[in-house]
């Protein structure tokens, strides 16, 4: 991902009044893996290391804000029952 793409999708947030600093927290977590992997859409995740990038430490907490930046438009998360393939987020345009 390149740093103007990501600083675009980053601005989103700044006018979303529904996002908490959780929120923040995993959607940075996210970009971070997106610039890693030099994706733009389609990031390669697992849980275990959004929520070590993020610092969340709790499971409710994790799934909880997770599933509210997928309502809100953010993400589309598509999970990986396979313990050899990691799930995907592909980061949406807000609208």
């Amino acid at each position: 991902m390149k740093a103007d793409k990501l600083l675009r999708y980053v601005s989103l947030f700044e006018k979303d009044e529904r996002l908490s600093v959780w929120h923040l927290a995993l959607l940075f977590a996210i970009l971070t893996l997106a610039y890693k992997q030099k994706q733009y859409r389609k990031i390669q995740v697992s849980r275990s290391k959004i929520m070590e990038l993020s610092h969340v430490n709790t499971l409710p907490t994790y799934h909880k804000y997770f599933k509210e930046l997928q309502d809100f438009g953010y993400i589309h998360y598509t999970p990986s029952y396979h313990p050899g393939y990691r799930s995907e987020i592909i980061l949406l345009k807000k609208r």
